[in-house]
């Protein structure tokens, strides 16, 4: 069974929790009346000269705020820069991945979201079979790299912003000299009690790594099997990367599986860790999608959000907050220096439609195999 410590929430993720403003009724409610104040407005002002063209001027400029549900840590700086430059006001809702995808499960009947910021394409491709997304939008602002192309879904369900690996290894070469090259090692003898991850059903990106693995070994049933054994073997299970790098620091494990980037920014902190890359760590993007749901108007301006996510002024909010948020996939953006090139990794890419309708019902074993077996 593995072994899952119990650690609250920090302080930094506590704060991060933001609830929006209003329940979904009501937002959409305040939509209508917003019109309906323009309109009598307009009314008012057809007595004087201008008047009309007045009243039209406020309607066109009418904005309702964006609500946003981000895991992104550059997510604050990013939407404060639209705001500045769209008058949009945005409402974030920050948390962990698995989190949010609950509250939006939870909030199916009424929708209180606009804009979805996440890494994990696997979790967008499922909320589009469900049909909750927007489908057929992709930004005009800048040029997708042959890369970022690739990872445009055929629907235009979601817009795809970086790219990060799911399962990069981070460890210190004094406890552990000599670490597996292959995931597939981990249940060997001498790594007992040593490894650490994430809780897939918290941390969306784990999520991936689980499902790049099973697709690596053949699938779900080989997969299971494999957790089952690093379970036996003394694996141990966090939430989120943070809490699951700092028991590394502290000697608990000697290994933690995590998202690169996560991994990349606590070694800088931290000189005497190091990441390697295991065959086959999983390829993971960063994407956005819209509430096909949402009026009109907060779908006009989520549009406006991932336009502006893809120009140099929105690509260079997103480095200056994160330098080590992902490889862009925006041609003339470069890759932080600390990113080792993408092309020189064992990375694999999975099928996000297929692994995203397992997403369920996979973090469910896990939990109850894994965690709490």
């Amino acid at each position: 069974m593995a072994h899952t410590p119990s650690i609250p929430p920090t302080p930094a993720e506590d704060a991060g929790w933001r609830r929006p403003r209003r329940a979904g009724a009501a937002r959409r409610r305040l939509v209508v009346l917003s019109g309906l104040l323009a309109g009598a407005l307009g009314l008012a002002a057809c007595s004087s000269s201008g008047g009309t063209a007045q009243a039209a001027s406020r309607q066109t400029t009418q904005r309702v705020p964006l609500v946003v549900y981000s895991a992104k840590n550059y997510m604050p700086g990013v939407g404060t820069a639209f705001t500045k430059k769209t008058g949009i006001p945005v409402e974030l809702v920050n948390h962990s991945t698995g989190t949010l995808l609950a509250k939006i499960q939870a909030e199916r009947s009424d929708p209180q979201w606009g804009l979805l910021w996440i890494d994990g394409a696997a979790a967008c491709a499922a909320l589009d079979q469900q049909g909750m997304l927007l489908r057929g939008f992709e930004p005009d602002a800048g040029q997708l790299t042959s890369l970022g192309k690739e990872l445009v879904p055929a629907d235009h369900s979601y817009v795809p912003t970086a790219v990060t690996i799911a399962g990069a290894l981070v460890y210190n070469p004094k406890v552990l000299p000599d670490p597996p090259s292959s995931f597939s090692q981990l249940t060997e003898p001498q790594y007992r009690g040593k490894v650490g991850m994430n809780n897939p059903a918290i941390s969306g990106p784990t999520y991936t790594f689980v499902a790049g693995l099973m697709h690596q070994l053949g699938g779900v049933g080989p997969g299971e099997a494999f957790f089952e054994r690093l379970a036996a073997n003394g694996l141990q299970v966090f939430s989120t990367n943070k809490v699951t790098l700092t028991a590394l620091l502290q000697g608990r494990i000697a290994m933690a599986i995590v998202q690169n980037n996560a991994g990349i920014e606590f070694a800088e902190k931290y000189p005497q860790l190091k990441v390697v890359y295991p065959t086959a760590a999983t390829m993971l993007p960063s994407v956005i999608c819209i509430d096909g749901h949402a009026p009109k108007a907060e779908v006009a301006e989520a549009k406006e959000f991932a336009d502006y996510v893809y120009t140099p002024a929105g690509q260079a909010v997103m480095k200056a907050v994160n330098p080590y948020g992902g490889w862009p996939i925006m041609q003339g953006v470069t890759p932080a220096p600390l990113l080792p090139a993408l092309s020189s990794l064992p990375v694999q890419k999975i099928a996000t439609r297929t692994w995203g309708a397992r997403e369920a019902s996979i973090t469910q074993w896990f939990s109850e195999h894994v965690v709490n077996g």
